[in-house]
């Protein structure tokens, strides 16, 4: 099956990502929100992205036209019955997942693909609440998704070769490099992320080094873009927060334990960039 239209369950940060990835790689693409206000502002979101690649000479007039005429945006996921795969990106609750796919199930084809863009829940236990668990697969995009070129695919015990095959190709289409990954707690990415990120805060929590020279000596040292406590600023520190919690379920492995610190600042509310304070101060909190 060629994937020709692409529906998004969610316009947050993550959903308006995939969107407009979709949508700029010439697919037609579905974009579906419970409230009125989310949808807005997800269509806002895609916008603001669309006028600074115009600004800054990636897009022309005529391209931003044409992404733009490829969207459409509905609180009604009936508008997604057409769709050849529909990408679930909304909140990291299973049971809300689980009731999301049972719905999408009844509304769109056979042939369809189901995915989520999960970073850490069993895909299987989402697979469950369809009559296709071999057309439901993991896909795993990173932030910002118009950006970062990797996507991890996961693959259930379930999903089917076909299944597989039709979304490696498609994320190849969205300019993505895959990776194929086992339906485990953290998949590659976060299953080697989680540990340096907690072993950052740990030490800063123990009074061993400055915030500032654990970030510069990972960015210097180790050439990496961001440091780690940065890093947890910029995906969120309730958002890591969940991710370490099961992880942990899953392997009871103490590396996967989220630090006291990481908890106590969730608790505070200094969840990072989107929040205006993390383990640094930003002027503004993010627009998610």
């Amino acid at each position: 099956m060629e994937i020709k239209t692409v529906g998004v369950v969610g316009a947050g940060l993550m959903g308006s990502g995939i969107a407009e990835v979709s949508a700029r790689s010439g697919l037609r693409t579905r974009v579906a929100e419970a409230g009125e206000d989310s949808l807005a502002a997800g269509r806002k979101r895609v916008e603001r992205s669309l006028e600074r690649g115009r600004q800054g000479g990636k897009l022309s007039d005529e391209d931003v036209e044409q992404i733009s005429g490829r969207l459409s945006f509905s609180t009604d996921l009936g508008e997604l019955a057409d769709c050849d795969l529909v990408v679930e990106a909304i909140v990291e609750r299973l049971p809300d997942k689980m009731e999301l796919f049972a719905k999408l199930d009844a509304i769109v084809p056979e042939r369809a693909i189901l995915s989520s863009n999960t970073s850490s829940l069993p895909i299987i236990e989402i697979a469950r609440a369809t009559r296709r668990p071999d057309r439901v697969i993991g896909t795993h995009f990173f932030n910002p998704a118009p950006v970062m070129k990797l996507l991890e695919v996961v693959r259930t015990i379930a999903t089917s070769d076909q299944t597989l095959e039709e979304t490696r190709d498609l994320g190849e289409k969205l300019g993505k490099r895959v990776i194929v990954a086992q339906d485990r707690g953290g998949f590659i990415v976060n299953l080697l992320l989680i540990p340096f990120l907690n072993s950052a805060v740990r030490l800063y929590e123990s009074g061993f080094a400055t915030k500032e020279d654990i970030d510069e000596g990972m960015k210097l040292g180790c050439g990496h873009p961001m440091g780690p406590l940065q890093l947890l600023d910029y995906i969120g520190l309730d958002t890591a927060l969940f991710v370490c919690d099961a992880l942990y379920a899953e392997y009871a492995i103490r590396d996967y334990a989220a630090p006291p610190l990481l908890k106590r600042m969730v608790a505070a509310g200094y969840l990072g960039r989107k929040s205006g304070r993390g383990f640094y101060e930003y002027e503004a909190a993010e627009t998610l």
